[in-house]
């Protein structure tokens, strides 16, 4: 009997062996699954509950991924009436757009010849993605007020001297 415990012992301690070491990886997150899985935290229990509603609450991500397709449509549109506004420039006021064209490209070579090209893709990205965010926290809009406010002081200047 002690050898059949013995062999049932041998093959335990070796597949507990093999696992660890397929398992390597990841102990780090499975050392953190257990603690959550095992309440160490207080606030563990209600995660739990959050993470699996957050799973079954389907509607609401049908929801949301339907405001975000209509996001996009949305940034499709508008992109589409720049394109077209400025095709329209340059049939209606060819000296205009030839001038806007120069000072948009001799301003982005410019900042490409002084900004590495690593730094200027990573600043790029990193606002491309942080953008919807500041859009949601109502950051962008405050400085375009901001920035809308100054010039109209600067017109309202311009106007003053003018008188």
């Amino acid at each position: 009997m002690a050898e059949g415990d013995n062999r049932s012992t041998n093959l335990l301690a070796a597949e507990t062996a093999s696992l660890e070491e397929q398992l390597q990886g990841w102990g780090e997150v499975m050392l953190m699954a257990d603690k959550v899985l095992r309440w160490e935290r207080a606030w563990f229990p209600p995660a739990i509950m959050g993470v699996v509603s957050l799973v079954f609450l389907t509607t609401e991500q049908q929801q949301r991924f339907h405001e975000i397709c209509s996001n996009l449509v949305k940034i499709r549109r508008r992109t589409v009436g720049w394109w077209k506004r400025l095709f329209t420039l340059k049939e209606e006021k060819p000296k205009m757009y030839f001038m806007t064209m120069i000072i948009s490209l001799a301003a982005v070579a410019w900042v490409g010849q002084q900004v590495h090209n690593l730094l200027l893709t990573y600043l790029i990205v990193t606002f491309f993605l942080l953008l919807p965010g500041l859009n949601q926290h109502g950051i962008i809009s405050k400085y375009i007020g901001m920035a809308k406010r100054e010039m109209n002081k600067l017109l309202k200047q311009k106007e003053k001297k003018n008188e």
